[in-house]
């Protein structure tokens, strides 16, 4: 029998192919290598960015013993990762978990699980500016006042955004800059640190230092471990950029697998260094030195050398930032392309010289940078808002983690080069088992002296999200429309009406 592909095909001719199997036309350009999709998964990860951000609250809450939640995590969260490679490996659509949670449930459960992905994005976007704010000032030797903070988290966005408007190659070639100044200042900034500044042995880790009080120390790893919990997602960013990958489906699972051990070690390491170069644990649970990170920090390096390491953590801010947008816009326009939301004619839109969505990207900007400023109406408003993010990612995470076992128990078999075969259903429920724990772990009310609200916030912020998303579901009925393929997956019976038409 002879071949359907030319002779003379090429292997771009191969993935359009591809593509066009799963329903939709090819349009972005496929200038993302393995490295280049890995660096992207990494920046958005970002371990500098997840440790330098909660190293203090860790410490102060759980002591030395709080490092050992990134091994948690990292198994945990490569249990997910596991998963979500299989699904990519047989649908590498641009997009993320809203096309794979389509094709694996259908319409409805995709539209919400791309939804609240979606808010969490953005919102991180806002967040990661934000943080990336006292680090900006504290370089330019500026006070680091709300104002200050506020605007050069503003000149974040834009830089980030500039960035991406640039294209796909632009945008590989600055991820791949961010990951090698990250890791290798990482690195440089660890090494320093353990060769010069350690005043502990490894025997420290297993020693909580009064961190727990008189409760018990299983609470107190449990809050501490946020930053564990925090610290391992970036890989799904892989996937969101599937059309633009050259052979996605192969190196999209290997870029996500290499995100979180690189990224996971790199983090490990940055916390170990920094744990065991704090001279007084004592000091740090108290509250007495409340920046551990700048304390060992300039001890190490002095002034200058501590403004050379603020530079490097200033670049894996914008990475994260840049990463972060770039994964929001796919998400966004393959709502669009699916027609699933208002404004869909604008945001499926692709630049004729870039091959990147103008509009979609607008909006990663726009709306961040409107949460930015509402800080300048109440900071503890902006804590708020963020307090949902980290919850909506790993929301978006088990809702794709669910339909995938669905799919599973309802006869769906991994197609793509990438399976694990009869391991499949086992790693499945334990990803899901371990993100439904991580979930229950950061909504876990912790300030019962405070008010309702605030010990509550994570899950109304939660709540409040999905009721918005259904309303606006059940106003415009968006994610009734388009004729794009859904729930195929699964055997034809028990799957929606799943139509080919290329889009």
């Amino acid at each position: 029998m002879s071949s359907a592909i030319p002779r003379d095909a090429t292997p771009h001719d191969d993935d359009s192919a591809a593509l066009a199997a799963l329903g939709y036309e090819s349009r972005f350009k496929r200038d993302m290598s393995l490295w280049a999709n890995f660096s992207l998964g990494f920046t958005y990860l970002s371990p500098v960015v997840g440790v330098y951000a909660l190293f203090a609250f860790s410490l102060a809450t759980g002591g030395p013993p709080m490092i050992w939640s990134f091994l948690v995590a990292g198994v945990g969260q490569l249990l997910v990762a596991l998963v979500f490679g299989e699904i990519v490996s047989q649908y590498p659509v641009s997009g993320g978990l809203y096309p794979w949670a389509r094709r694996l449930w259908g319409r409805r459960w995709a539209w919400m699980s791309g939804w609240i992905y979606l808010v969490a994005l953005l919102v991180t976007i806002a967040s990661v500016a934000y943080g990336a704010g006292p680090y900006a000032a504290a370089l330019l030797g500026a006070e680091p006042a709300v104002d200050t903070t506020i605007g050069c988290a503003l000149a974040i966005l834009v830089l980030a955004t500039v960035v991406n408007f640039a294209g796909t190659r632009t945008l590989a070639r600055a991820a791949i800059i961010g990951f090698a100044a990250e890791l290798v200042g990482a690195l440089a900034v660890g090494g320093w640190l353990l060769l010069t500044e350690r005043h502990h042995g490894l025997g420290a880790l297993f020693d909580d230092f009064g961190a727990a009080g008189t409760g018990s120390y299983a609470a107190a790893f449990l809050a501490a471990g946020l930053i564990g919990v925090f610290q391992y997602y970036g890989f799904e960013a892989c996937g969101d950029v599937a059309e633009e990958v050259r052979d996605p489906a192969r190196r999209i699972p290997r870029a996500m697998r290499m995100t979180i051990y690189v990224g996971g070690a790199a983090a490990t390491f940055v916390a170990l260094a920094l744990t065991l170069s704090v001279a007084d644990f004592g000091a740090v649970v108290s509250g007495r030195d409340a920046d551990p990170v700048t304390t060992s920090l300039t001890a190490a390096f002095g002034s200058g050398g501590t403004k050379v390491v603020l530079g490097i953590v200033l670049i894996s801010f914008v990475s994260c930032a840049m990463s972060l947008q770039a994964a929001a816009s796919r998400l966004l326009y393959a709502y669009a392309r699916d027609d699933m939301i208002a404004g869909s004619g604008a945001l499926r839109r692709l630049s004729p010289t870039r091959h990147v969505p103008p509009y979609a990207l607008l909006v990663t900007a726009v709306v961040p940078a409107l949460v930015v400023l509402g800080s300048k109406l109440s900071e503890d408003a902006l804590t708020k808002i963020i307090s949902f993010a980290s919850l909506g990612i790993y929301m978006g995470f088990q809702m794709v983690v669910l339909a995938a076992l669905r799919a599973r128990t309802r006869g769906w078999r991994p197609a793509g080069p990438f399976t694990l075969g009869r391991w499949g259903l086992p790693v499945n429920v334990l990803a899901l088992a371990y993100g439904v724990s991580a979930m229950v772990n950061m909504a876990w009310p912790r300030t019962p002296e405070g008010p309702w609200y605030d010990n509550w916030i994570v899950v109304l912020s939660g709540l409040v999200v999905v009721a918005l998303g259904a309303v606006y579901m059940a106003l415009t009925r968006h994610h009734g429309r388009g004729d794009a393929p859904a729930g195929d997956a699964v055997p034809a019976t028990a799957a929606e009406p799943r139509p080919q038409t290329a889009h």
